[in-house]
């Protein structure tokens, strides 16, 4: 089973929270989660007159709702470029958002230390080296020894398509370190892109093990106080 479930939502509710974090009733919560998803996608897709990501290495966005207001929390390798001059960046992004949800945006942006450990900012750092044509054998190894060299205790990366412009699509995947595929305390981050080449699109997959979590960093309900009672064991006269 671990090999065919996303290790976010395998953990997720257990050791560690939800990206949407909003209570609504039962009409409208459907339309919430597609405004979230939207939210994301123009944060993610959104490109300028180059055709480059207006907001570059955002592993992921944070969604919290109140009554008044929505807060959205970026995390990013490079929080100067999110911001940009004097925060201009901030209040355009936060004025288009509020321009299309109709609701009051508060934008929050947490820098993200080692880019390295972090899956989704890998996966989209060797699909930007596979669009410029570099070799995607040399790409995924050079990626697997930074990420180790980061101090991660494991990283596999998988890329499916037409790999160097073969005729039949394939898999390649390579693997350094260790990666627990069902071990919950195991802290294993999971990334996906695709690559936009001329024979068509490569899907790139991370898995990345950050080590074990800490008692500080679980998010989900205690499970010690959850546990059945121990009964004692049976003795067995002779």
């Amino acid at each position: 089973m671990g090999q065919k479930v996303n290790p976010v939502g395998f953990r997720t509710g257990i050791m560690t929270g939800w990206k949407s974090r909003w209570y609504a009733s039962k009409r409208e919560f459907a339309d919430l989660l597609v405004e979230d998803q939207k939210i994301r996608r123009f944060i993610k897709g959104r490109k300028d007159r180059g055709g480059k990501p207006m907001y570059p290495a955002v592993a992921k966005v944070e969604i919290e709702r109140t009554r008044d207001e929505v807060k959205v929390t970026l995390f990013s390798a490079r929080p100067g470029v999110l911001i940009g001059r004097k925060g201009e960046r901030v209040e355009e992004l936060q004025a288009e958002l509020q321009a299309r949800t109709g609701r009051r945006i508060n934008i929050k942006i947490e820098e993200l230390n080692r880019p390295e450990v972090v899956a989704q900012l890998v996966a989209e750092d060797v699909a930007e080296q596979l669009q410029r044509r570099s070799g995607f054998r040399r790409t995924m190894k050079r990626a697997l020894e930074q990420t180790m060299e980061a101090g991660a205790k494991g990283i596999k990366i998988q890329l499916a398509g037409r790999l160097g412009g073969a005729e039949m699509a394939r898999r390649e995947k390579q693997i350094a370190g260790s990666i627990p595929l069902s071990t919950l305390r195991a802290k294993v981050d999971y990334g996906f892109t695709e690559a936009k080449i001329a024979q068509g699109h490569i899907g790139v997959q991370v898995w990345i093990n950050q080590g074990m979590y800490s008692e500080d960093e679980i998010d989900g309900a205690d499970a010690k106080t959850g546990q059945a009672p121990k009964k004692p064991k049976r003795t067995y006269k002779r």
